[in-house]
């Protein structure tokens, strides 16, 4: 028709077609133009389907955008008067309204307008569609489509599909049930993320027709009981919503479900056993709740279906225990198995093998701390396996992997890096597996000590764990000649040799650790797709390669510690721009730090500490925005702090301690707020620095709060009691303030706004001035070192109420008086912690103590709260006394002139 063609061609102007798709709509012949179908009796244009073929997901990463239709849609449309298919799905409308005038199109019974981009109200034209079998206006997340008035659905009496996943329904109260109700013919209903929160309360509902019905991810929070009495439905889907309580048994009235997800809620107690009674369950997710007790009872159920249907059970991420039953064997359908992240105890039973169709057995997380069964190897169709992270004991041999020719990925890995371990494999060195994997992670499992024989055919290979395998071998040629190609590499915790080739090739995004080996020679330059490179404690040597940026420059980690490696830092680090972490500790390092660091956006964490770093600290390390931790401790840096540091608002640990840096300590605070509100370890100590300590550390307000772990990611060395310890799970709990050895003087400032501070070591300095007597408001103190210093007075009595403090040095100072015997100090009884103070006196010390002397240098700390009643006493002696005498000579005349007159002639005499 020619009303027909110039409508279309008049729908094409108005759009952007980047593709091309619509180049096709050239001649008189439209049907034959792309997405154009006729009906071929009458010749009318039936159907129009422009869904972007190329994109399924507008999140997936892959996704051709460019195929997006944009622009508007033309009016033309209603030309088509006998359109009854319209898909413009997966386009990109550029969150436009929907055009009313689509709820003229009288005969579509089928419309997708489903990732568009459609932004604004539903137009109420739509209740015109009375034809309407099918509507899709899935949002996926991607634009602001609402309905604040559902009354137009109720006329849509020959709707069967219906798809509003997205879109805002909060406006339009319950009366989202009371429209999908009246629809006799409604089979699917799909409301999940339409921002509803409650169930309207109905004696029953009709749906007569209903058997797909999908409300997730909304924020229910109970179930109504007319939900369990819709008789034909199949498919129920209630996840990622509040509701609570237990499991209703009620579910068990449903016996038509094949579907049923109630996974991530906040279902309590155990899985009821009626569930066992649905026969038609082909899938059940339970998963992602605080689901407890044993399922025995539950599996015993659905094993006594005659042929039960089930083919995928997921119970992760619940509190689960118990053994897990025989009867699982029974389910003979049962494809998938997810258990993983609960507290199962023992073994896996033997009835494993019984289930020939499984694919996927995901055991990972739990407390099964008995053997792996050998008939495990009986599951030719399994595909993937996950057993990880449990305390398995026994051996593996080849009879557990008999059979696993379809198997793809394996997941045999203990709880943590022990260095006993209790899981053995005993396989033939001749042995060749019947599988070909691509995932492979075998952790704190004993392999060695030799690299196994049987991974020489696994040339599939995209993912090789292989860690803390006691494995103390050289690799041998084969396995660098399998030409994998890796997205994950990880040998670390072997005692592993030999040196790595260059020749090793990488996907994008990929992990190499061959941490904690003794791997040797040049630093290994592999490809630009490598983005984290953790070589650490091997022997590897020379300096790092001058082009590492460029050939790397993807890398996001790099820790390069514990090594022999030497020479300068390369420039071309600086071209690392999404590098975040950065540790080169622990090597021969020389020169001066490069100025590169504004480059650097996102650096988290720096280590560059025990080196031979020399030169000033570059100023251009304030511009590291979100640095968390720098440390450059142990090295050779000379000059001031910069003041620039203050810029590093997120610093959460500063350790510059043992180098030849010099000049004050620079502020960091500014009145009561202080500039590095985070910062709570701070190490400076064995530098050269002078001055007194500004009364800003007192002001560090990190060091007054706590702070959640999940904040740190790292390990930091903090010095304490002559011995470095290691922290990195606690090290949020970890507040410590080190500015030992140095030329500090003056007194020391008030610190007591630090009351999380744990450690606090001023020790070798020239400070002077009493202690104060503020520091026993500490209360977590746990180490304080003030030796070597110039501090006089009495040892203050208010520390003694420090009850976590466990160690403590006042050594070599000008301390006098009795040393405090109550609380920890009862504990602190070491005498070399009080040497060198001439005047102390008092148990641990041999010298005794001069009482009288000694009170009268404690009371140099009495605030005279304590003397206030002698104070008195004395006062009120006084004026009775005075008033006594004198008050009287004031008040009789005769007495005052008798007792002058007497003292007139003692003085004449």
């Amino acid at each position: 028709m020619q009303t027909e063609r110039e409508a279309l061609l008049a729908f094409k102007a108005n759009l952007t077609d980047p593709s091309g798709r619509l180049s096709s709509w050239v001649g008189e012949d439209c049907c034959n133009w792309e997405g154009v179908i006729c009906d071929n009796s009458t010749g009318h244009v039936a159907e129009l389907k422009l869904r972007n073929t190329r994109l399924s997901d507008p999140f997936q990463e892959d996704g051709e955008t460019s195929y997006q239709l944009r622009g508007e849609i033309n009016p033309s449309l209603l030309e088509l008067k006998n359109l009854t298919y319209l898909d413009l799905s997966l386009n990109n409308f550029g969150e436009s309204t929907i055009p009313a005038f689509l709820g003229l199109l009288e005969n579509l019974r089928y419309l997708n307008l489903s990732g568009s981009g459609f932004g604004g109200d539903i137009p109420p034209s739509f209740g015109n569609l009375s034809n309407l079998q099918y509507l899709d206006l899935n949002t996926f997340y991607y634009s602001s489509l609402e309905s604040n008035n559902l009354r137009w659905l109720t006329n849509l009496s020959s709707l069967e599909y219906l798809n509003l996943e997205g879109v805002d329904l909060s406006k339009a109260g319950n009366y989202w049930l009371q429209a999908t109700d009246m629809l006799p013919s409604l089979s699917e209903l799909h409301l999940q993320a339409c921002g509803l929160s409650e169930f309207p309360s109905l004696p029953f509902v009709n749906f007569s027709s209903l058997q797909v019905l999908d409300l997730s991810s909304n924020d229910f929070n109970s179930t109504p009981n007319w939900l369990f009495n819709i008789s034909k439905l199949e498919y129920l889907d209630l996840s990622m919503n509040n509701l609570q309580g237990h499991i209703p048994d009620a579910v068990a009235n449903m016996t038509n479900l094949r579907t049923l997800d109630l996974s991530q809620n906040s279902f309590l107690s155990h899985i009821p056993k009626a569930l066992g009674n649905l026969c038609n369950l082909q899938t059940l997710d339970l998963s992602n709740n605080d689901l407890d007790g044993e399922i025995t009872e539950f599996v015993d159920s659905l094993s006594k279906c005659t042929n039960s249907a089930l083919e995928s059970l997921d119970l992760g991420h619940n509190n689960l225990g118990g053994f897990l039953p025989s009867s699982l064997g029974l389910l003979q359908n049962l494809k998938s198995l997810q258990l993983w992240e609960n507290s199962f105890l023992g073994s896996i039973p033997n009835s494993i093998g019984n289930l020939s169709s499984l694919r996927e057995l995901y055991l990972s997380n739990n407390q099964m701390n008995g053997t792996i069964p050998e008939t495990l190897g009986k599951l030719s169709q399994l595909v993937t396996l996950d057993i990880s992270e449990n305390p398995w004991v026994g051996v593996v041999t080849e009879a557990h992997f008999s059979n696993l020719t379809s198997l793809k990925e394996m997941s045999i890995a203990k709880q943590s890096l022990s260095p006993s371990l209790s899981l053995f494999f005993n396989v033939s060195s001749e042995w060749d597996p019947p599988f070909k994997l691509r995932y492979m992670k075998l952790r704190s499992c004993q392999l060695g000590p030799k690299f196994p024989p049987w991974l020489r055919n696994q040339n599939e290979l995209n993912t090789f764990i292989l860690r803390n395998a006691k494995i103390s071998d050289t690799i041998p040629d084969w396995f660098w000649k399998l030409d994998l190609s890796l997205i994950e590499l990880d040998l670390g915790y072997n005692q592993i040799s030999g040196r790595v080739p260059n020749s090793l090739k990488f996907l994008p995004q990929a992990t190499v650790y061959l941490n904690w080996n003794r791997f040797s020679g040049p630093f290994p330059l592999w490809s630009s797709n490598v983005t984290a490179l953790y070589l650490n404690n091997n022997s590897f040597s020379g300096p790092i390669p001058e082009d590492i940026g460029v050939r790397m420059p993807n890398l996001t980690d790099m820790d390069i510690s514990q090594n022999l490696l030497n020479g300068t830092i390369p420039l071309s680090i600086g071209r690392l721009s999404s590098l975040t972490t950065l540790t080169i500790s622990n090597n021969n390092f020389t020169g001066n730090i490069p100025e590169f660091w504004n480059t650097l956006p996102f650096l988290y964490a720096l280590d560059m500490s025990n080196n031979s770093l020399s030169g000033k600290i570059p100023s251009s390390m304030g511009s590291l925005k979100f640095i968390r931790f720098l440390m450059m401790s142990n090295n050779r840096l000379s000059g001031e702090i910069p003041s620039t540091l203050q810029n590093c608002t997120t610093l959460i640990s500063l350790d510059l301690g043992d180098n030849k840096l010099s000049g004050n300590i620079p502020v960091v605070a500014r009145g009561k707020d202080s500039t590095l509100s985070f910062l709570h370890i701070l190490d400076i100590a064995h530098n050269k620095f002078s001055g007194s300590i500004p009364s800003c550390v007192g002001n560090l307000t990190g060091m007054a709060r706590d702070f959640e772990s999940q904040l740190y990611q790292g390990q930091v060395l903090v010095s304490t009691k002559g011995t470095e310890y290691s922290y990195q799970s606690t090290l949020y709990l970890v507040n410590s303030i080190d500015l030992s050895n140095n030329s500090l003087s003056g007194e020391l400032p008030d610190l007591t706004n630090l009351s999380r501070l744990g450690i606090l070591n001023l020790s070798m300095n020239s400070l002077t001035g009493r202690i104060p007597d503020s520091i026993g408001s500490l209360q977590r103190l746990e180490t304080l070192d003030l030796s070597k210093n110039q501090f006089s007075g009495v040892i203050p009595p208010s520390l003694t109420s420090s009850t976590a403090l466990a160690h403590l040095n006042l050594s070599y100072n000008n301390l006098s008086g009795e040393i405090p015997s109550k609380n920890q100090f009862q504990t602190l009884t070491d005498p070399s912690i009080y040497e060198g103070n001439p005047e102390l006196c008092g148990p641990p010390l041999s010298k005794k103590c001069n009482k009288d002397g000694d009170e009268r240098k404690r009371d140099d700390y009495d605030d005279g709260s304590e003397m206030l009643p002698i104070y008195i006493s004395v006062l009120l002696g006084f004026l009775v006394g005075f008033w006594g005498v004198c008050g009287t000579l004031a008040i009789k005349k005769s007495w005052r002139l008798a007792y002058f007159k007497s003292l007139t002639m003692s003085k004449v005499g």
